[in-house]
Protein backbone atom coordinates (compact mmCIF):
# COMPACT_ATOMS: atom_id res chain seq x y z
CA UNK A 1 0.00 0.00 0.00
CA UNK A 2 3.10 2.42 0.89
CA UNK A 3 4.26 1.51 -3.06
CA UNK A 4 1.17 2.51 -4.25
CA UNK A 5 0.38 5.72 -2.34
CA UNK A 6 4.13 7.01 -2.91
CA UNK A 7 3.89 6.25 -6.95
CA UNK A 8 0.67 8.37 -6.89
CA UNK A 9 2.56 10.99 -5.25
CA UNK A 10 4.94 11.36 -7.68
CA UNK A 11 2.13 11.27 -10.23
CA UNK A 12 0.50 13.98 -8.07
CA UNK A 13 3.70 15.78 -8.43
CA UNK A 14 3.99 15.52 -11.69
CA UNK A 15 0.76 16.61 -12.58
CA UNK A 16 0.91 19.66 -10.44
CA UNK A 17 4.22 20.82 -12.33
CA UNK A 18 3.04 20.21 -15.84
CA UNK A 19 -0.39 22.39 -14.72
CA UNK A 20 1.34 24.88 -13.17
CA UNK A 21 3.84 25.48 -16.73
CA UNK A 22 0.93 25.55 -18.91
CA UNK A 23 -1.12 28.32 -17.09
CA UNK A 24 1.55 30.33 -16.82
CA UNK A 25 2.51 30.10 -20.26
CA UNK A 26 -1.08 30.33 -21.27
CA UNK A 27 -1.13 33.86 -20.10
CA UNK A 28 2.08 35.06 -20.95
CA UNK A 29 0.99 34.83 -24.26
CA UNK A 30 -2.52 36.90 -24.07
CA UNK A 31 -1.88 40.02 -25.42
CA UNK A 32 -2.20 43.54 -23.24
CA UNK A 33 0.38 44.88 -20.50
CA UNK A 34 -0.64 44.92 -17.23
CA UNK A 35 0.66 47.83 -16.50
CA UNK A 36 -0.07 49.72 -19.16
CA UNK A 37 -4.01 49.16 -18.03
CA UNK A 38 -3.66 49.89 -14.73
CA UNK A 39 -2.24 53.75 -15.77
CA UNK A 40 -4.06 54.14 -18.91
CA UNK A 41 -3.07 55.21 -22.21
CA UNK A 42 -1.68 58.41 -21.18
CA UNK A 43 1.25 56.86 -18.85
CA UNK A 44 4.34 57.82 -19.04
CA UNK A 45 7.15 55.47 -20.17
CA UNK A 46 9.19 56.22 -16.92
CA UNK A 47 5.89 55.60 -15.20
CA UNK A 48 5.26 52.10 -16.92
CA UNK A 49 9.06 51.15 -16.57
CA UNK A 50 8.56 52.07 -12.63
CA UNK A 51 5.57 50.29 -12.23
CA UNK A 52 6.89 46.83 -14.52
CA UNK A 53 9.84 46.84 -11.76
CA UNK A 54 8.09 47.02 -9.27
CA UNK A 55 5.26 44.22 -9.98
CA UNK A 56 8.17 42.04 -11.12
CA UNK A 57 7.03 42.07 -14.68
CA UNK A 58 10.72 43.48 -16.03
CA UNK A 59 12.24 40.03 -15.17
CA UNK A 60 12.37 36.90 -17.92
CA UNK A 61 9.61 34.58 -17.82
CA UNK A 62 11.40 32.20 -16.17
CA UNK A 63 12.03 34.08 -13.59
CA UNK A 64 9.23 34.99 -12.88
CA UNK A 65 7.58 31.81 -13.34
CA UNK A 66 10.20 29.99 -10.73
CA UNK A 67 9.68 32.75 -8.19
CA UNK A 68 5.77 32.12 -8.83
CA UNK A 69 5.83 28.13 -8.43
CA UNK A 70 8.45 28.61 -5.19
CA UNK A 71 6.37 31.03 -3.66
CA UNK A 72 3.10 28.87 -3.83
CA UNK A 73 5.15 25.90 -2.48
CA UNK A 74 5.95 28.60 0.89
CA UNK A 75 1.90 29.24 0.65
CA UNK A 76 2.52 32.87 -0.78
CA UNK A 77 0.70 33.04 -4.06
CA UNK A 78 1.85 36.50 -4.54
CA UNK A 79 0.55 40.10 -4.62
CA UNK A 80 -2.37 41.50 -6.52
CA UNK A 81 -1.81 44.08 -9.24
CA UNK A 82 -4.56 45.63 -9.11
CA UNK A 83 -5.86 45.57 -5.32
CA UNK A 84 -2.47 45.33 -3.64
CA UNK A 85 -3.44 42.57 -1.71
CA UNK A 86 -1.98 38.90 -0.73
CA UNK A 87 -3.35 36.59 -3.38
CA UNK A 88 -3.99 34.43 -0.59
CA UNK A 89 -5.98 36.46 0.99
CA UNK A 90 -8.31 36.78 -1.43
CA UNK A 91 -8.54 33.27 -2.16
CA UNK A 92 -9.36 32.24 1.34
CA UNK A 93 -12.16 35.04 1.65
CA UNK A 94 -13.77 33.80 -1.61
CA UNK A 95 -13.32 30.22 -1.21
CA UNK A 96 -15.96 30.53 2.19
CA UNK A 97 -18.26 31.19 -0.35
CA UNK A 98 -17.21 28.52 -3.34
CA UNK A 99 -16.40 25.52 -1.17
CA UNK A 100 -19.66 25.55 1.10
CA UNK A 101 -21.81 26.07 -2.45
CA UNK A 102 -19.09 22.92 -4.40
CA UNK A 103 -20.72 20.77 -1.12
CA UNK A 104 -23.83 22.17 -1.17
CA UNK A 105 -24.51 20.97 -4.89
CA UNK A 106 -22.47 17.62 -4.25
CA UNK A 107 -25.56 17.05 -1.37
CA UNK A 108 -28.29 17.55 -3.85
CA UNK A 109 -26.89 16.00 -6.28
CA UNK A 110 -26.19 12.84 -4.16
CA UNK A 111 -29.55 12.76 -3.11
CA UNK A 112 -31.24 13.51 -6.31
CA UNK A 113 -29.19 10.31 -7.73
CA UNK A 114 -29.71 7.62 -5.51
CA UNK A 115 -33.16 7.14 -5.58
CA UNK A 116 -32.85 7.92 -9.13
CA UNK A 117 -30.66 5.22 -10.21
CA UNK A 118 -32.38 2.57 -7.22
CA UNK A 119 -35.11 2.64 -8.63
CA UNK A 120 -34.51 3.08 -12.33
CA UNK A 121 -32.55 -0.27 -12.02
CA UNK A 122 -35.08 -1.51 -10.23
CA UNK A 123 -37.65 -1.36 -12.65
CA UNK A 124 -35.61 -2.25 -15.48
CA UNK A 125 -37.21 -1.73 -19.02
CA UNK A 126 -40.25 -0.36 -17.59
CA UNK A 127 -41.76 3.05 -18.39
CA UNK A 128 -40.48 4.16 -15.36
CA UNK A 129 -36.59 3.57 -16.08
CA UNK A 130 -37.11 5.01 -19.49
CA UNK A 131 -38.72 7.75 -18.32
CA UNK A 132 -35.25 8.08 -15.46
CA UNK A 133 -32.91 7.63 -18.45
CA UNK A 134 -34.86 10.20 -20.35
CA UNK A 135 -34.57 12.76 -17.98
CA UNK A 136 -31.17 11.95 -17.03
CA UNK A 137 -29.98 12.45 -20.70
CA UNK A 138 -31.92 15.78 -20.62
CA UNK A 139 -29.82 16.82 -17.81
CA UNK A 140 -26.64 16.01 -18.73
CA UNK A 141 -27.33 18.14 -22.12
CA UNK A 142 -28.58 21.23 -20.58
CA UNK A 143 -25.71 23.56 -19.63
CA UNK A 144 -25.87 24.31 -15.98
CA UNK A 145 -25.56 28.21 -17.06
CA UNK A 146 -28.66 28.12 -19.25
CA UNK A 147 -30.82 26.34 -16.41
CA UNK A 148 -29.36 28.68 -14.18
CA UNK A 149 -31.12 31.74 -15.97
CA UNK A 150 -34.39 29.74 -16.43
CA UNK A 151 -34.27 29.15 -12.62
CA UNK A 152 -33.92 33.08 -12.06
CA UNK A 153 -36.63 34.03 -14.40
CA UNK A 154 -38.67 31.19 -12.18
CA UNK A 155 -38.26 31.42 -9.11
CA UNK A 156 -36.77 34.75 -8.41
CA UNK A 157 -38.71 37.19 -10.61
CA UNK A 158 -41.67 35.32 -11.24
CA UNK A 159 -42.35 33.73 -7.80
CA UNK A 160 -39.94 35.78 -5.89
CA UNK A 161 -39.02 32.97 -3.47
CA UNK A 162 -35.47 33.59 -4.14
CA UNK A 163 -33.17 36.71 -4.71
CA UNK A 164 -32.28 36.91 -8.62
CA UNK A 165 -28.40 36.84 -7.05
CA UNK A 166 -25.95 38.04 -4.52
CA UNK A 167 -24.98 36.60 -1.02
CA UNK A 168 -26.21 37.14 1.98
CA UNK A 169 -22.86 36.72 3.96
CA UNK A 170 -22.60 33.70 6.95
CA UNK A 171 -22.90 36.67 9.74
CA UNK A 172 -26.50 36.69 8.63
CA UNK A 173 -26.87 33.10 9.96
CA UNK A 174 -26.58 29.56 8.50
CA UNK A 175 -30.03 29.43 6.71
CA UNK A 176 -29.54 32.96 5.05
CA UNK A 177 -26.42 31.69 3.65
CA UNK A 178 -27.42 28.63 2.38
CA UNK A 179 -30.30 30.21 1.11
CA UNK A 180 -28.47 32.81 -1.37
CA UNK A 181 -26.96 29.21 -2.46
CA UNK A 182 -29.79 27.41 -3.18
CA UNK A 183 -30.33 28.15 -6.76
CA UNK A 184 -26.84 28.50 -7.78
CA UNK A 185 -26.51 24.98 -5.77
CA UNK A 186 -29.22 23.50 -7.82
CA UNK A 187 -27.99 24.56 -11.16
CA UNK A 188 -24.74 22.91 -10.31
CA UNK A 189 -26.04 19.63 -8.97
CA UNK A 190 -28.36 18.88 -12.38
CA UNK A 191 -25.89 17.73 -14.60
CA UNK A 192 -23.65 15.44 -11.98
CA UNK A 193 -27.25 14.19 -10.27
CA UNK A 194 -28.09 12.87 -13.71
CA UNK A 195 -24.38 11.30 -14.34
CA UNK A 196 -24.47 10.19 -10.88
CA UNK A 197 -27.94 8.41 -11.45
CA UNK A 198 -26.97 6.48 -14.40
CA UNK A 199 -23.55 5.00 -13.03
CA UNK A 200 -25.76 3.78 -9.80
CA UNK A 201 -28.04 2.51 -11.98
CA UNK A 202 -25.45 0.44 -14.21
CA UNK A 203 -23.62 -0.59 -11.55
CA UNK A 204 -26.49 -1.83 -10.24
CA UNK A 205 -27.70 -3.68 -13.03
CA UNK A 206 -24.47 -5.47 -13.28
CA UNK A 207 -24.42 -6.51 -9.95
CA UNK A 208 -27.56 -7.86 -9.79
CA UNK A 209 -26.36 -10.32 -12.91
CA UNK A 210 -23.78 -11.35 -10.54
CA UNK A 211 -24.06 -15.48 -9.25
CA UNK A 212 -24.64 -14.49 -5.60
CA UNK A 213 -27.37 -12.10 -6.31
CA UNK A 214 -29.26 -15.07 -8.09
CA UNK A 215 -28.26 -17.24 -4.69
CA UNK A 216 -30.14 -14.98 -3.04
CA UNK A 217 -32.86 -14.85 -5.43
CA UNK A 218 -33.15 -18.89 -4.75
CA UNK A 219 -32.89 -18.72 -1.19
CA UNK A 220 -36.45 -16.43 -1.28
CA UNK A 221 -35.23 -13.38 -1.24
CA UNK A 222 -37.52 -11.07 -3.46
CA UNK A 223 -35.57 -8.71 -6.34
CA UNK A 224 -36.03 -5.22 -3.79
CA UNK A 225 -34.52 -7.39 -0.76
CA UNK A 226 -31.68 -8.20 -2.97
CA UNK A 227 -31.06 -5.25 -4.59
CA UNK A 228 -31.14 -3.53 -1.00
CA UNK A 229 -29.27 -5.91 1.22
CA UNK A 230 -26.75 -7.09 -1.08
CA UNK A 231 -26.31 -5.34 -4.67
CA UNK A 232 -26.52 -2.10 -3.64
CA UNK A 233 -23.47 -1.93 -1.58
CA UNK A 234 -21.74 -4.33 -4.05
CA UNK A 235 -22.66 -1.47 -6.56
CA UNK A 236 -21.50 1.24 -4.52
CA UNK A 237 -17.71 1.32 -4.65
CA UNK A 238 -17.76 2.98 -8.74
CA UNK A 239 -20.54 5.11 -7.48
CA UNK A 240 -18.49 6.51 -4.53
CA UNK A 241 -15.48 7.28 -6.93
CA UNK A 242 -18.10 8.76 -9.54
CA UNK A 243 -18.59 11.34 -6.41
CA UNK A 244 -15.48 11.81 -5.17
CA UNK A 245 -14.38 13.44 -8.80
CA UNK A 246 -17.58 15.17 -8.97
CA UNK A 247 -16.35 17.38 -5.84
CA UNK A 248 -13.74 18.21 -8.31
CA UNK A 249 -15.90 18.76 -11.61
CA UNK A 250 -18.03 20.74 -8.87
CA UNK A 251 -15.29 23.00 -7.49
CA UNK A 252 -14.29 24.08 -10.94
CA UNK A 253 -17.86 24.35 -12.46
CA UNK A 254 -18.40 27.26 -9.28
CA UNK A 255 -16.91 29.46 -12.09
CA UNK A 256 -19.57 30.25 -13.97
CA UNK A 257 -22.30 30.08 -11.89
CA UNK A 258 -21.35 32.78 -9.38
CA UNK A 259 -21.30 35.64 -12.27
CA UNK A 260 -24.49 34.09 -13.44
CA UNK A 261 -25.91 34.94 -9.62
CA UNK A 262 -23.39 37.93 -8.57
CA UNK A 263 -21.91 35.32 -5.73
CA UNK A 264 -18.41 36.87 -4.52
CA UNK A 265 -16.70 33.60 -4.98
CA UNK A 266 -13.63 32.22 -7.01
CA UNK A 267 -15.23 32.07 -9.91
CA UNK A 268 -16.09 36.33 -10.00
CA UNK A 269 -12.78 36.72 -8.22
CA UNK A 270 -11.30 35.34 -11.67
CA UNK A 271 -13.20 37.09 -13.81
CA UNK A 272 -12.93 40.55 -12.24
CA UNK A 273 -9.01 39.65 -12.33
CA UNK A 274 -9.38 38.64 -16.19
CA UNK A 275 -10.83 42.13 -17.31
CA UNK A 276 -8.29 44.13 -15.02
CA UNK A 277 -5.01 41.76 -16.42
CA UNK A 278 -4.45 40.93 -12.92
CA UNK A 279 -2.18 38.13 -13.92
CA UNK A 280 -0.91 36.89 -11.14
CA UNK A 281 -4.22 36.49 -9.18
CA UNK A 282 -5.93 34.32 -12.65
CA UNK A 283 -2.28 32.56 -12.53
CA UNK A 284 -3.21 31.41 -9.00
CA UNK A 285 -6.57 30.99 -8.54
CA UNK A 286 -6.80 28.41 -11.62
CA UNK A 287 -3.52 26.24 -9.89
CA UNK A 288 -5.16 26.82 -6.66
CA UNK A 289 -8.78 24.86 -8.43
CA UNK A 290 -6.09 22.32 -10.04
CA UNK A 291 -4.43 21.60 -6.97
CA UNK A 292 -7.73 21.07 -5.50
CA UNK A 293 -8.74 19.15 -8.12
CA UNK A 294 -6.06 16.61 -8.17
CA UNK A 295 -5.94 16.32 -4.47
CA UNK A 296 -9.64 15.06 -4.82
CA UNK A 297 -8.75 12.78 -7.71
CA UNK A 298 -5.55 11.29 -5.34
CA UNK A 299 -7.72 10.86 -2.22
CA UNK A 300 -10.39 9.41 -4.34
CA UNK A 301 -7.57 6.69 -5.66
CA UNK A 302 -6.23 5.57 -2.50
CA UNK A 303 -9.65 5.10 -0.90
CA UNK A 304 -10.71 3.03 -4.00
CA UNK A 305 -7.55 0.80 -3.51
CA UNK A 306 -8.35 0.74 0.46
CA UNK A 307 -11.64 -0.71 -0.42
CA UNK A 308 -10.65 -3.44 -3.58
CA UNK A 309 -7.09 -4.33 -3.33
CA UNK A 310 -6.52 -5.39 -6.68
CA UNK A 311 -5.95 -1.99 -7.92
CA UNK A 312 -2.53 -1.63 -5.80
CA UNK A 313 -0.84 -3.71 -7.99
CA UNK A 314 -2.60 -2.96 -11.32
CA UNK A 315 -1.43 0.66 -11.41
Amino acid sequence: MLRYIFRRLISLAASLAVASLVIFLALEVVPGDPAAYMLGINAQEDTLAALREELGLDRSRTERYLAWVGGMVQGDFGTSYTYRTPVADMIGDRLWISLPLALFALALSTLIAFPAGIWAASKRGSLADVAVMGITQLGVAIPNFWFAMLMVLVFAINLRWFGAGGFAGWESGLLAGLHSLTLPAIALALPQASILARVMRSALLDTLSEDFIRTARAKGLSQGQALRRHALRNAMIPVLTIIGLQFSFLLAGVIIIENVFFLPGLGRLVFQAISARDLIVVESVVMFLVFAVVVVNFAVDIAYAWVDPRLRGRK
